[in-house]
């Protein structure tokens, strides 16, 4: 009985101990989800400040020159796909990867768009080549990032435990090719810089992209393209679409592009010399491709390209060479990466595992078309009231993601608590955020116009 009594007194304070320790373990890795108001945040205030007193830099000039250029990037060796799950290391090239520039001038002020064939620009990406150029001596004013978002694009760009988890790490030998192609593409296109005129062109497609969660919820169903052409007609377009690029399927272990690559090469075969997707407020939306495989991807580009060229819903010359930028730095409350609709980890431990985040707006105003770059993944639910406040404000509006920071998905508030990916697992900084950026835009768009 002794012996019985002792090994119960000894079981019940291994598990005391146990319970103690997972307390422990719980406490200081666990916090409640705070559904405070967040107009009432200190923060909040100070970022609208932050934009009431923002400065504008820029020119007004005689002439808009613009160049472009791509280089190819792909590595030597396979290294791990990137979108969806971790699925190692991709086994084939079906496209190779690139990134693309964008330069222009109006004789004064001189910016650039950098693009790349990639999930997103991490900050530690967007560093590297921001410190590349300059010591290159490429002289730039504004320099802004974007992505094509593609699903089978390749890692070996973000650095930390979730990068090394779940995105392909961080490869030296990746980064500093992207770096040394990114500068190779920006020297090229500042040097084929020519005198140019630009458009604005809008179409539907909205047989195209859907709403992935919501059936009846709104979404943006519009191709937005910038066309920039030379005096001997010969055009580059920059153009935004809200569909995800995720045609290709999840076991598919090629290196691809997805739709944006074949959409763009159509294009380029077809009337432009150059041609760069930009993602736009891909929150939310999907394509509405009818399978998976490469067939059903072609099919779908096919079907986009055709609708894009017969289709237009309005046009736009933009004749005044007045070129302005700024940046917005935003400020969010505590990060909310939530295990349970009431339950998130504690913001030291998603600071670890994610690193910084590096929240901004990027702001362009190319005469009367206004960009505005964003660090969140913005749903296109937004766009519609954001393009007539544009229209009223005389401007046409263009919206991009990706933009060398990641804060997660902006989607509307009132989804906060369904139990989506995007809103439960992706919407990393809390309930009133769509809110929140909304309003962002919306003071930008009034701030900026025309």
């Amino acid at each position: 009985m002794k012996n019985s009594s002792s090994a119960s007194k000894k079981a019940l304070k291994i598990l005391l101990w146990a319970f103690l320790l997972i307390l422990v373990v719980g406490v200081s890795t666990i916090t409640t989800v705070d559904r405070s108001s967040i107009a009432e945040k200190d923060f909040y205030k100070e970022t609208f400040s932050r934009l009431e007193n923002s400065a504008w830099s820029g020119s007004n000039g005689d002439v808009w020159l613009a160049g472009w250029a791509k280089a190819n990037m792909t590595p030597d060796k396979p290294v791990d796909l990137v979108g969806y799950a971790p699925r190692g290391p991709y086994e084939f090239v079906q496209d190779s990867s690139f990134v693309k520039a964008l330069t222009l001038s109006n004789g004064k002020t001189q910016i650039a768009w950098l693009n790349f064939e990639l999930l997103i620009v991490h900050l530690e990406l967007a560093k590297a080549v921001e410190s590349g150029v300059k010591k290159s001596g490429i002289d730039l004013d504004q320099l802004i990032f974007t992505a094509t978002h593609t699903h089978s694009g390749m890692g070996g760009y973000m650095p930390g435990p979730v990068g090394e988890m779940a995105f392909g790490g961080y490869d030296q030998k990746v980064v500093d090719l992207m770096v040394e192609k990114s500068i190779q593409a920006l020297k090229s296109a500042k040097e084929s810089q020519d005198t140019v005129s630009i458009s604005f062109r809008k179409t539907n497609a909205e047989k195209f992209v859907s709403n992935r969660f919501v059936k009846d919820d709104p979404f943006d169903p519009f191709v937005r393209q910038v066309i920039f052409t030379k005096k001997d007609q010969t055009k580059a377009v920059f153009f935004t679409f809200s569909a995800h690029a995720t045609c290709l399927e999840p076991k598919f272990m090629g290196l691809s592009g997805d739709y944006p690559k074949y959409l763009t090469q159509k294009m380029e075969a077809r009337d432009y010399e150059f041609a760069l997707y930009a993602a736009g407020t891909v929150g939310s939306h999907r394509p509405t491709v009818k399978g998976k495989s490469l067939d059903n991807l072609q099919e779908y580009v096919g079907g986009l390209d055709s609708t894009i060229w017969l289709r237009m819903t309005s046009f736009a010359s933009n004749k005044r060479q007045s070129l302005r930028f700024s940046r917005l730095d935003i400020s969010l409350r505590e990060p909310h990466l939530r295990i349970s609709d009431n339950l998130r980890i504690r913001p030291w431990l998603f600071n670890y595992l994610v690193g910084d985040t590096n929240p901004h707006l990027d702001i362009t105003q190319v005469g009367n078309i206004l960009f505005i770059a964003s660090s969140g993944e913005l749903s296109g639910v937004f766009y519609k009231q954001w393009d007539e406040l544009a229209q009223r404000e005389g401007l046409k509006l263009v919206v991009t993601v990706f933009n060398g920071g990641y804060i997660g998905y902006i989607t509307p508030d009132q989804l906060y608590d369904e139990h989506f990916h995007e809103v439960r697992e992706m919407n990393w900084y809390g309930p009133g955020n769509g809110s929140y950026f909304d309003q962002l835009i919306q003071k930008t768009i009034q701030k900026a116009n025309y």
